[in-house]
């Protein structure tokens, strides 16, 4: 039996930037090449966000490159791109978002096991500086305390 590969591409500065609330799991109305690209591994999710237009979420910025094998018929890298959720979870997250500070961000992206892609969102608040410092002093300490119980 043959191994499929595993396609997962997450966003780093999601944890960094923001504290997430809450992860709900989308699928996405994607082109042709934009599904190629995406097994290729050809996406960066780093500046990407989610907005709402009328009651549908779309997420924007997120750069999946150009086919390479693609023609004419090649997808621009920067659409947006829509976003399939139930209307109990859109309507859910548009109440909070229409609160202060939150907003929804890209954490993940990844191909089912259908081959069909899906996007791991996140409801999440924004971080203050003296957080972002908290975040990598927590860290250090983390790596500093797995080398050591390493070693004895």
């Amino acid at each position: 039996m043959q191994e499929k590969n595993i396609i997962e591409i997450r966003n780093k500065r999601a944890t960094y930037e923001y504290f997430i609330i809450d992860t709900y799991t989308a699928g996405l109305v994607l082109t042709g090449t934009e599904i190629k690209s995406i097994r290729d591994g050809k996406v960066n999710l780093a500046d990407a966000y989610c907005t709402f237009r009328g009651n549908e979420l779309f997420v924007n910025e997120m750069h999946i490159s150009e086919y390479r094998f693609g023609s004419y018929l090649n997808h621009p890298a920067k659409r947006d791109r829509k976003l399939l959720l139930t209307k109990r979870e859109l309507h859910k997250l548009q109440n909070k978002v229409k609160e202060k500070g939150f907003t929804i961000i890209p954490t993940l992206l990844f191909v089912n096991p259908k081959g069909l892609a899906k996007l791991n969102i996140a409801l999440a608040k924004g971080k203050k500086f003296y957080d972002k410092r908290e975040s990598i002093k927590e860290k250090d300490n983390r790596r500093e305390m797995e080398r050591y119980n390493g070693r004895y």
